[in-house]
């Protein structure tokens, strides 16, 4: 078995500002205000494949920071 290297438990916040919160069928009861801005918790192996979610959406990415363990 090989080991996790140290970035399987790295995660970033997304800030989020303008995302389409409509076109989210999961998400049909919640209404967001496009002015609102959401936060993301993102896995490292995963940051490209969410910027690229987000932006279809039509969201903005305002702030990205790495998540510290006492934070989550």
């Amino acid at each position: 078995m090989i080991p996790p290297s140290s970035t399987d438990n790295r995660f970033f916040l997304y800030e989020v500002s303008g995302l389409n919160i409509y076109e989210q069928p999961y998400n049909s009861n919640y209404t967001l205000n496009a002015c609102d801005n959401v936060f993301i918790k993102v896995p490292y192996n995963r940051m490209n494949e969410k910027m690229r979610s987000i932006t279809r959406l039509g969201g903005k990415i305002v702030n990205i920071r790495p998540l510290q363990a006492n934070e989550e």
